[in-house]
């Protein structure tokens, strides 16, 4: 006879559906079942959800399994804090797999020798990131050369991370991604490279603030170095007087135009500038024609 839920098992079998049942909430922190981050890294499986509650954790992981959640439990992003220890010489986390979603965390003072070292190292596609705090760490997010896919970045600070020493560090460092896209996130005193710099085919950064404020270093607000479509749009863009790079806010194509590039469109931006210097808001080295 065949009841009721071998017919459900063998629907959702035919529609492709993947089972509620087949994923695990893995929880971390005091009194719960994982004491730190990367002993829940060691045991997930793909589809999990891993529950981070509020505390500071001296940790690092590396996530191996597709489609996980890995979410602070607190109020806001600041009760969950992962800090100063970097895996594989690279990162607070690596993400080694796809699919990945990472939300409501702090990660702060990745360091790593080659000062590279990041709070999220991408190394897979489509990583989602949201109301992340990246504080103090010599790249915010760093991406593999030849990872492809999507990384979207919503509702994340990004403070005082960057260094060029004697290569550069950034606030998010794309590199050939099919799509990057920030949204709703915060960028300030980022300390010489970039606050964004995007080798991705399609770049677009929306409803974002980006500023120096004071004491910033940052070079570019925004760099496109090799072309690819971008979007900044109804964005807040401050250039400081301790700016490392007197030039240009957004610039397009500095190290070479090898990605098609269809369209750039620069539009409803609110632009402040504070500074003995004079910039160019867009420095375009493309053969598109940038739409301001």
């Amino acid at each position: 006879m065949v009841t009721s839920f071998s017919r459900l098992l063998v629907l959702a079998a035919g529609i492709g559906l993947a089972l509620p049942v087949s994923a695990a909430t893995l929880r971390v922190g005091a009194g719960q079942t994982y004491a730190l981050p990367s002993y829940a890294a060691a045991k997930a499986q793909d589809g999990d959800t891993i529950a981070i509650y509020p505390g500071d954790y001296s940790d690092c992981a590396v996530w191996r399994q597709k489609n996980l959640v890995i979410e602070g439990q607190g109020g806001s992003p600041a009760e969950t804090v992962i800090a100063d220890k970097a895996c594989q010489g690279k990162a607070l986390f690596i993400v080694d797999a796809p699919g990945i979603t990472i939300r409501n965390l702090t990660l702060t003072r990745a360091r790593v020798p080659d000062m590279n070292g990041a709070g999220i190292r991408m190394q897979a596609p489509d990583l989602t990131v949201e109301k992340v705090r990246f504080i103090d760490n010599q790249n915010g997010i760093l991406t593999n050369s030849s990872v492809g896919g999507f990384l979207i970045v919503r509702e994340s600070d990004f403070v005082r991370n960057g260094i060029c020493a004697p290569v550069c560090a950034h606030g998010i460092y794309a590199n050939k991604l099919d799509l990057l896209r920030v949204e709703g996130s915060h960028f300030t005193e980022t300390h010489d490279g970039h606050n964004i710099k995007s080798r991705a085919r399609r770049t677009e950064v929306l409803n974002t603030t980006i500023t120096d404020g004071p004491e910033g270093t940052s070079s570019y607000l925004i760099e496109a170095p090799n072309g690819g479509d971008l979007i900044v749009r109804g964005n807040t863009l401050q250039k400081g007087p301790k700016s490392g790079n007197h030039s240009t806010f957004i610039s397009i194509g500095a190290e070479g135009v090898n990605q098609p590039t269809t369209e750039i469109k620069i539009e409803n931006n609110r632009v402040q500038f504070e500074g003995n210097y004079a910039p160019s808001f867009v420095t375009n080295l493309s053969v598109t024609d940038a739409i301001l």
